[in-house]
């Protein structure tokens, strides 16, 4: 560990033996310890070193008011890979980084057995740093190159459609067909045969069918970042570059995002069992980081005040302790394993454990004022995934390329269920625009489910 208070350093060799012999199994973890401004960098940024964007520094400015005010406090951030790279804040005190420690190795077991990590690690590759610091000094080349105003122009659109990437495609994927495909005349039966074979009939020659231009998308093409930088008109190579750097990026933190409750609850469970089982750890160090522990997996925002927004640590550590409880360990390694938010949620989440956490769907007024709307078990779960269904983002396929290269989007607003803002629709419309060069159209719903277009001309 860099820079290290060689008492933290010992501790944390310690816990890394105890979880290797109570069964986790990680790639190696390499712990960093970095000044609060850095990790506040880290968190809003996403990573270390990455491409340069105004939206960064607002979300900056942010985070460091919600600090002030006391809403917010970022203990660690662990990246994913061969090896894993985790930092710690270096005035946090020991016990809380003991603590961060083995929260770290939990998040670190999960992402190496958990299915989606590996899959999409897989083709990402396990050196995401490296990675985007590599496409970060490209994007310093073209600044340099071509000019803030024009970077600034594509990073706009490529990060405004950030989540629209298609989940169920690989990473690395060919271009459509050019040509669609002809189908085999249908082989002539008993009685044509005949026929034909008739005095005075014979078949007149045909000419060989012309192969027709495969329309694009061939189907709703629900990856916007990989079609606009494989079949935007007028794409230059550095500007296709940017959006497939966003694309990988968001590949990349795409089972971050879809294993939250699971990979917080996770860690949780197991940073609190290490610390439990770690009998070499003082007695005032350990009700420190349990304090701490506490701290982290509560429900509450603050005393006496009801939580309207699910807190990952506590939700995923509760149905954890409960999974693990009745089914055991082992059983809980396979659900690890196997499940996503999706599938953790709604077949793990019980009736019972919902009601002792007193989860409800709530309704707010425009007053101001609350009001619990349901309580059934379905609709509590179905609320807590709905924000991460498509990435958290509308649902929005690329559906035609006229010839005159303007395009058509679609809003699946059906299977969607999550309305547009259509201010903001009109902001991402504008931006796509002008990477696109061509007129673009979106097509969805109004209020009131009428059709609805929204259409940028060439800037």
């Amino acid at each position: 560990m860099a820079a290290s208070n060689p008492v933290l350093q010992d501790y944390s060799r310690r816990i890394e033996e105890l979880a290797t012999k109570l069964g986790l199994d990680y790639y190696p973890v390499d712990f960093e310890l970095v000044p609060n401004n850095f990790m506040m960098e880290i968190a809003v940024y996403g990573l270390p070193v990455r491409m340069p964007h105004w939206s960064f520094g607002v979300r900056y400015i942010h985070q460091l008011i919600r600090q002030g005010m006391g809403h917010s406090r970022i203990f660690e951030v662990m990246f994913p890979g061969d090896p894993c790279h985790a930092y710690l804040v270096n005035n946090n005190t020991v016990p809380e980084n003991t603590l961060v420690v083995a929260h770290v190795l939990g998040h670190a077991d999960f992402a190496k057995n958990n299915h989606l990590f590996a899959h999409f690690m897989e083709m990402a590759g396990g050196h995401i740093l490296e990675q985007a610091a590599a496409r970060a000094h490209r994007i310093d080349a073209a600044l340099e190159e071509f000019g803030q105003e024009r970077v600034e122009s594509v990073l706009d659109a490529a990060l405004a459609l950030e989540p629209h990437i298609d989940i169920n495609q690989e990473l690395h994927r060919r271009p459509y067909p050019t040509q669609r495909l002809q189908e085999e005349a249908p082989k002539a039966d008993a009685f044509h045969k005949r026929y034909q074979d008739l005095p005075g009939e014979r078949q007149l020659p045909t000419a060989s069918p012309m192969p027709s231009r495969a329309p694009i998308p061939p189907q709703p093409e629900y990856d916007l970042l990989w079609f606009i930088a494989n079949y935007a008109p007028e794409l230059e190579g550095w500007e296709r570059d940017i959006f497939l750097a966003v694309r990988e990026e968001s590949f990349y933190f795409y089972p971050v995002f879809a294993c939250q409750i699971m990979n917080e609850g996770w860690a949780s469970y197991w940073h609190a069992r290490l610390l439990r089982e770690a009998d070499f750890l003082p007695h005032d160090l350990y009700l420190s980081a349990i304090k701490a522990h506490s701290d982290v997996v509560r429900p509450y925002a603050a005393d006496n005040q009801l939580a309207l927004a699910v807190n990952p640590y506590h939700l995923g550590f509760s149905i954890w302790e409960d999974l693990i409880e009745k089914k055991g360990i082992e059983a809980a390694r396979q659900i690890c394993k196997e499940e996503d938010d999706f599938g953790f949620i709604r077949n793990y989440l019980t009736r019972e454990l919902a009601e002792k956490l007193e989860l409800f769907v709530y309704e707010a007024h425009d007053d101001g004022g609350i009001k619990i709307a349901d309580r059934d078990i379905h609709a509590v779960r179905e609320a807590i995934l709905a924000p991460k269904f498509n990435y958290g983002a509308p649902r929005i396929a690329a559906t035609q390329l006229h010839n005159d290269g303007s395009l058509d989007l679609v809003h699946d607003h059906q299977s969607d269920g999550r309305g547009l803002d259509v201010n903001r629709a009109e902001r991402v419309l504008e931006y796509i625009a002008r990477v696109w060069r061509r007129p673009v159209s979106l097509h969805t719903v109004g209020g009131s489910g009428n059709a609805r277009v929204i259409t940028s001309k060439r800037l």
